[in-house]
């Protein structure tokens, strides 16, 4: 995967992470389909989730800036 890839994947990764853990969209939305017993275990793995695409993100902009000063 390129530079730009990987760093496009952390940062829709981040965002999307971060939206269901800080908002109540996923509760919701597992609430209208039915599955609202699944809500108490999100925590489980939306914060792992946000935690690896927060550390993709910053891997991404690291290898981008060590490219950057090579070149």
């Amino acid at each position: 995967m390129t530079d730009k890839g990987i760093l496009t994947t952390g940062i829709i990764g981040t965002v999307i992470a971060a939206l269901c853990c800080f908002t109540p969209v996923l509760v919701i939305l597992f609430g209208v389909v039915g599955l609202s017993a699944i809500v108490g275990y999100l925590d489980y793995v939306l914060l792992p989730a946000l935690a690896f695409f927060v550390l993709l993100t910053l891997y991404a902009l690291w290898r981008r800036q060590c490219h950057t000063q090579v070149s």
